[in-house]
């Protein structure tokens, strides 16, 4: 059995469902991870889940949109520094919504960011 914290899984399910959303052969990894959670509630969660997925499909747009664009073209220094604290900030929303689950599903291991 691989291991784990709870929400980790969870995470890792919400981004192989947006990636199998988007069109993305990985099925097998969606399977994987939902395999995973059998043993708990995710109605407990289903707001929590479509949080996060909204979460990930946000940062997941504004790297998609990046990453084209410099193909085509050079970023200002300054643009790219607006774009990464951008998608800094949404992923800090990320791990607040990943404790809220650990916290539903009663698993003991939380997420902790410090900066500074």
């Amino acid at each position: 059995m691989y291991k784990l914290a709870l929400i980790e899984i969870v995470d890792k399910y919400c981004i192989a469902s947006l990636k199998f959303d988007k069109g993305l052969d990985c099925k097998p990894e969606l399977d994987f991870y939902r395999e995973q959670l059998t043993d708990y509630d995710m109605e407990l969660i289903k707001e929590e889940l479509a949080e996060l997925k909204e979460i990930h499909s946000q940062i997941w747009d504004r790297e998609n949109d990046f990453k084209k664009f410099t193909v085509e073209h050079k970023y200002p220094v300054e643009e790219v520094a607006r774009r990464a604290i951008e998608i800094r900030n949404i992923n800090n929303e990320r791990y607040v919504v990943k404790n809220k689950i650990a916290e539903k599903l009663n698993d003991p291991i939380r997420e902790v960011k410090q900066y500074g």
